[in-house]
């Protein structure tokens, strides 16, 4: 890897981007309870789908989405070779799981990995759509899907554009990494399977 004044710059960058927390401000923008007290108490699409329902969820995944989409997009236009745009992706990842606007404590990261993988080719991400949907559709655990999807991104990545193989296994590492306590509740057949509920806006 490179390291220059760009790739610290666009490092930082992405932490920062990283660390703003949809969840928790589509929440308060729409009167929902703050999704680090309610349901799992993961500030993620998941969470939210779970106490607010579709539309809040659909727009938590979106930013959540972009938060590493952009960077790693922008840091691909100027040029940025693969392995530090690996490392910035998972900045960007890092700020969602540990954010320093609100005391570090965040998501999983799912989201923000897949969004950094995106710009990779409209291929990869409709594989790694495709993969998570029929997985969680299936199993009912979006947990089990978020893993899988992972799992199977460094192998769709081979496939279609082996540059960038390496990045996209380091996000891959730390999605997996980041669900070592959903893989013992897997195994213990008490992972929460995903539900949608509707709950009232707070007065």
């Amino acid at each position: 890897m490179t390291i220059t004044v760009l790739t610290i710059v666009m490092i930082l960058a992405a932490y920062f981007a990283g660390s703003i927390s949809s969840a928790v401000l589509v929440c308060k923008m729409r009167g929902l309870p703050d999704p680090r007290s309610q349901g799992s108490g993961n500030p993620g699409a998941t969470n939210v789908l779970r106490i607010g329902g579709a539309s809040s969820a659909a727009l938590v995944l979106f930013f959540d989405m972009l938060k590493g989409a952009a960077p790693a997009y922008l840091a691909f236009r100027l040029g940025v070779d693969p392995i530090a745009l690996g490392v910035i992706a998972i900045a960007a990842c890092l700020g969602h799981i540990f954010p320093i606007f609100f005391s570090f404590k965040g998501g999983k990261g799912v989201a923000t990995a897949f969004g950094a993988m995106a710009p990779i080719g409209p291929d990869l991400a409709l594989c790694l759509m495709g993969s998570w949907i029929v997985i969680a559709l299936v199993t009912r655990y979006s947990s089990f899907a978020a893993i899988c999807t992972a799992l199977l991104a460094p192998v769709y990545t081979w496939w279609l554009d082996d540059r960038f193989t390496i990045p996209v296994t380091m996000l891959s590492a730390l999605i997996v990494i980041r669900h070592k306590d959903n893989i013992k509740r897997l195994i213990r057949g008490e992972e929460s399977k995903v539900s949608r509920k509707k709950h009232s806006k707070i007065p």
